[in-house]
């Protein structure tokens, strides 16, 4: 089997299918959750289940990006019978009532390909269903879990599991068989593939790995319990050892042994106040707002040395030796090297959707920084997670918790490194039955080759279906305007523009299932080259088919901002916008991850298309503000020296670059091209010119294609809307077209009455 985080990147980056990444500690999981992004093609947010562990991931807490109350969620449309509304407990309809998703984040969830969950050993089965609920919700997606999106879970259930009050397990138990994310709702029917990392990284010692491995698996034996206990030292023995930390089972026993070993030091407190920005919460905090410490101090580094130097790690213990004019110097542990300390910055951030570009965003909301140290003559086993230590002092002879014992031994390099202040009885060992029954069931480690086969097959014959089928983004417009409220707009233009847009979609709706039928059948007769010329083709054909509305859209919207009281219309625009931008980006991907699944060349490189997309949509907001500044909406006035700036400009306008390319014999397509432009955008300008008779309509349309119009223009009343023609042609021909051919008939019946 080749390398496993490997297999994880390909699973993630060729198949839609979710997917658990686990195994032991110091397999490499955060390590390969840091790399992420930079493997995959997939846009991605990280989340996690408490703001501690949101900032070792580099993502935001579940609940702040769901808008998730700190309550219980029921998987159910009603309440059970006794239950109030603003009780302890919700379900779907109250979480979408009293809690709805605001604009900005419904933008986030609609903008990505991947969701990723940290530390899901914490995460509860009710809360990855309100998850999967909010997710559906904000992509209009029932049909799927999670509403489509790939869900990427992190984090070994071995450790600590998720906490569970006597008065939530007494209404959970009716609803799911165990609190484990696993056991959730939106996963019964489309479980997650099974990867688990087995090359162990943290320690080299097959010994200590075989009773680490008996411990995990509940199968530690007599002689496995009696080799750990070798390790037993007196209190007397314990005093004398330094440069230690004590790893012990209660928050009150950590907390009593670092008072008192700072008590006991005789020299001055110093202390030092962190400096805290913006939005970050008391929770998240990394370290204490106010450290206390003392020359001779224990403490130790809780982030890693990101310098060149790399002077220190997560769990590095270190000595504080010198404290002077706000410097503190500390003796690094095993080195014995001075060390000045030096601040560090942690920053909150959330998640947005960038209005220029529609690309997914960090902003940062809030920074703390502060030195990166606590004082460590002990801490939980809970908050050593993710920590690695030479040598530790192990106290769990009151371990309450499935898998804490697992989890304090499993942070030592070695068994050369332990230290038992108590000797482990087997009483407090164990490991969730459940757990270990789930993991043999799904750790086929054999069979993932075949699976990825499989997964890649529906990955294939979903992309192709999904990307050519335009009914969603029919169905977010039919929402929008439902909701559209047509008063308050200045000009009467603006109103069609999403009833021409359904319109469009209606009018393609044909031709895209049998596109997708025709791709469908290539795959299944595996006809690869046929299947690749026709997907090339009909790309290149909705491309041009979707920039062109997306322009409609934009220059909509940008029209829409010049009013006034339209603030919720516009957020509805701009997730149609979204939308739109992400079915763009789907199709443009489309045939490079065909023909790599195809070949079995299954690294992909999207910078390219992404940059082309980039400047197509800087040049048409270009475009569309030129024009707005222009001809401003009705009712709308000019700003102000726009036209005498307009007078100074050198150059030609927009319009008269387009009329020099026509009369160079260039095409409409030929000109779109060449500019960066939709091709709706160059006949837009296209009826522009005819229209104030600079242009002749013949130079641009065929006769044919005149004679066409001119007649279903004839046959319409005479207060016919742009709307009733194009439902004519059930969208044959664009609005730049139409609007050139009206305007060239209104020039010649101007004619004939003359």
């Amino acid at each position: 089997m080749e390398n496993l985080l490997e297999v994880a990147a390909q699973f993630i980056n060729t198949t839609s299918g979710h997917i658990f990444l686990t195994g032991k500690a110091g397999t490499g999981k955060t390590t390969f959750l840091k790399e992420l992004k930079n493997v995959t093609h997939k846009s991605l947010i990280v989340v996690a289940p408490t703001g501690i562990a949101a900032l070792n991931a580099g993502g935001v807490t579940i609940h702040s990006q769901f808008l998730l109350p700190p309550v219980t969620f029921l998987p159910d449309r009603f309440l059970p019978e006794g239950f109030t509304e603003g009780g302890k407990f919700l379900n779907q309809n109250v979480l979408a009532r009293k809690h709805p998703l605001n604009s900005a984040r419904k933008q986030v969830l609609r903008s990505i390909d991947l969701l990723v969950i940290d530390e899901v050993s914490m995460l509860r089965a009710d809360l990855l269903d309100a998850i999967d609920y909010r997710m559906k919700a904000a992509r209009g997606n029932f049909k799927q879990s999670f509403g489509g999106v790939q869900v990427l879970f992190i984090g070994d259930l071995y450790q600590l599991p998720p906490v569970v009050r006597n008065e939530e397990q007494s209404v959970l138990k009716d609803y799911y068989k165990s609190p484990w994310f696993y056991e959730a709702k939106a996963l019964q029917g489309d479980q997650p593939v099974y990867i688990e990392l087995d090359k162990i990284f943290r320690q080299h010692d097959q010994e200590f790995i075989d009773v680490l491995n008996n411990l995990r698996n509940n199968s530690a034996t007599e002689a496995d319990i009696a080799l750990l206990n070798q390790h037993y030292k007196e209190p007397a023995d314990i005093k004398e050892i330094k440069e230690v930390i004590t790893l012990t089972t209660h928050n009150y026993k950590a907390d009593e042994i670092n008072k008192r070993e700072l008590q006991n030091l005789t020299s001055k407190s110093h202390f030092f106040e962190a400096n805290v920005e913006g939005d970050f919460l008391e929770s998240m905090n990394p370290v204490l707002n106010r450290i206390e410490l003392k020359e001779n101090a224990q403490v130790m580094f809780v982030r890693n040395d990101t310098s060149e130097e790399k002077k220190y790690f997560n769990g590095k213990l270190a000595t504080v030796k010198r404290i002077s004019e706000g410097n503190i110097f500390v003796e690094l542990a095993d080195t014995h090297e001075l060390y000045m300390l030096r601040k560090e910055r942690w920053e909150n951030k959330k998640y947005t959707v960038n209005t220029a570009t529609n690309d997914l965003d960090e902003e940062i909301i809030g920074s703390f920084e502060q030195y990166p140290v606590k004082l460590a003559w002990a801490i939980t086993v809970h908050k050593s997670q993710g920590l690695t230590f030479d040598k530790a002092i192990i106290d769990v002879d009151q371990a309450f918790a499935g898998g804490q014992v697992y989890v304090a031994l499993s942070r030592l390099r070695s068994l050369q490194g332990l230290i038992l202040r108590s000797k482990i009885n087997s009483s407090v060992i164990s490991t969730d039955r459940e757990v270990v029954a789930f993991a043999k069931a799904n750790h086929k480690p054999e069979g993932l080759s075949e699976l990825m086969k499989s997964k890649q097959g529906e990955f294939l014959q979903r992309l192709l279906n999904h990307t050519f089928d335009f009914s969603l983004l029919a169905k977010d417009i039919a929402y929008v305007q439902k909701d559209l409220d047509a008063e308050g707009f200045g000009e009467e233009s603006m109103k069609p523009v999403l009833v021409q847009l359904v319109g469009a979609l209606e009018a393609e709706q044909n031709n895209t299932e049998n596109f997708r039928r025709q791709l469908s059948g290539l795959l299944n007769t595996e006809d690869h080259p046929k299947l690749l010329e026709r997907l090339e083709k009909g790309s290149m054909y909705y491309r041009d088919f979707l920039n062109r509305w997306i322009y409609q859209l934009l220059e909509h919207a940008e029209s829409t901002k010049l009013q006034k009281r339209v603030k919720v219309y516009l957020n509805q625009l701009n997730e149609l916008d979204i939308a739109f931008t992400k079915k763009l980006e789907e199709i443009d991907k489309s045939f490079i991850l065909t023909a790599g699944i195809l070949h079995g060349n299954l690294k992909f490189d999207f910078l390219t298309l992404n940059k082309q997309r980039a400047e197509e949509r800087a040049t048409m907001l270009s475009e569309i503000h030129k024009e707005l500044d222009a001809n401003p909406p009705v009712g709308v006035k000019r700003k102000k020296g726009t036209k005498s700036k307009r007078k100074k400009k050198d150059g030609p306008s927009t319009y008269e670059i387009t009329l020099d390319m026509v009369k160079n014999g260039m095409t409409g397509e030929q000109i779109a091209e060449e500019r960066g432009l939709a091709v709706g955008t160059i006949e837009g300008h296209f009826a522009k010119l005819v229209e104030s008779g600079l242009l002749s309509i013949t130079k641009v349309m065929q006769e044919e294609e005149i004679a066409e119009i001119k007649e279903a223009i004839n046959q319409l009343p005479a207060e016919f809307t742009s709307k009733d023609l194009f439902g004519k042609f059930s969208g044959k021909y664009g609005y730049g077209k139409l609007r050139a051919v009206v305007a060239d008939t209104k020039s010649d019946n101007q004619q004939k009455s003359i």
